[in-house]
C-alpha cells in the first residue's frame, strides 16, 4: 500500500501540479486563504487515486467545513486524509516550498503518511511501528541536538497569542526563527533534524495528519499549548509544540508554558 500511495502522489504532483505551477491564478476562500485550479485538480486525482488503493472516504482541504465534518464522522474504520497542496500562496508566488499531503487514518489516529515536496523531489513518509523515510533514508538524518540557545526554531507567529508572541519576539530562548509557510513540510524538516523546534497555534486536520506521523516515526515528541498528549488537541485547531530531541522538546515546552 505504502508504494502505492508513494507512486499516486508522485504522479498526481507530476500530472497536475508541476505544469500549473507559476502558470495558474488563484482565489480566496472565505477564510481569506488562498486556492487554485492546481489545488483542486489535485484533490480530484488523488481521491481517484486513492479510493483505488484502499476503498475509504477522503478528506481534503479543498472541501467545505460541513463535508469535512461528516466524512470525518463517517471515517471511523478508516479514511484518507489529503492536503492536495499545502504552501499555496509559496506555489502562487514561485517559492518553492509547498507540498502534497496524504495519510491515511485509522479510529482516528494515522497509520500511514506521505509527505512529498515535487520541487526538491523528497518523499517523506512513515508507518505506524515501520519508522520514517527520507527517499529511503532512515529519519533523522541530522542527530545532533542544539541547545536551546543554540536552536533553530519553526514558529508560525499568526496565531499564537499576543502575549507569547511578544515574549518570543523580545527574549527568544533559541538562536534563530522560520516560519516557511507550508506546515506539512514544516513537521518533515523537524523530524529529519533540519529544524530543532516546533510551535504553531493552531493546524488543520490535514496539516498534521500525515506530518506527525513521520515525526513521531523518527523518534520525536510534541503536544499542543495546553495538553501532553498532541492527540487531546482541537482536531480542527490544533496547537503544536515539538522536537526531535527529548531534552530539547522538555526545555521548549517548559519555556512556551512558563510564558503564555
Amino acid at each position: 500500500m505504502l508504494r502505492s500511495v508513494i507512486e499516486a502522489v508522485k504522479t498526481v504532483a507530476r500530472q497536475e501540479i508541476m505544469p500549473r505551477y507559476l502558470k495558474v491564478a488563484h482565489q480566496r476562500k472565505t477564510d481569506g486563504s488562498v486556492f487554485t485550479e492546481a489545488d483542486i485538480a489535485a484533490q480530484t486525482a488523488l481521491i481517484a487515486a486513492l479510493r483505488g488503493i484502499c476503498d475509504c472516504p477522503v478528506l481534503g482541504e479543498e472541501m467545505s467545513p460541513e463535508r469535512q465534518e461528516a466524512l470525518w464522522q463517517e471515517g471511523e474504520q478508516g479514511m484518507w486524509c489529503i492536503d492536495p497542496i499545502d504552501g499555496t500562496s509559496n506555489f502562487v508566488n514561485g517559492l518553492p516550498y509547498f507540498a502534497v499531503s496524504v495519510a491515511l487514518m485509522r479510529h482516528g489516529r494515522s497509520v500511514l503518511g506521505v509527505v512529498y515536496d515535487p520541487v526538491a523531489d523528497e518523499m517523506f513518509w512513515a508507518e505506524r511501528g515501520k519508522g520514517a523515510f527520507l527517499n529511503g533514508v532512515p529519519l533523522p538524518i541530522k542527530e545532533r541536538a542544539p541547545e536551546l540557545r543554540h536552536a533553530m526554531a519553526a514558529i508560525d507567529f499568526k496565531r499564537l497569542d499576543p502575549k507569547l508572541a511578544q515574549r518570543l519576539v523580545a527574549a527568544p530562548p533559541f538562536a534563530s526563527q522560520r516560519n516557511f509557510g507550508a506546515s506539512t513540510l514544516d513537521w518533515c524538516y523537524v523530524a529529519a533534524g533540519r529544524l530543532a523546534l516546533y510551535l504553531h497555534g493552531g493546524q488543520k486536520l490535514w496539516d498534521y495528519a500525515a506530518g506527525s506521523l513521520i515525526l513521531a516515526e523518527a523518534g520525536g515528541f510534541m503536544c499542543t499549548l495546553s495538553e501532553d498528549d498532541f492527540q487531546a488537541g482541537d482536531l480542527w485547531q490544533r496547537s503544536v509544540i515539538a522536537a526531535l530531541n527529548p531534552d530539547l522538546f522538555a526545555q521548549w515546552k517548559g519555556w512556551i508554558r512558563t510564558n503564555r
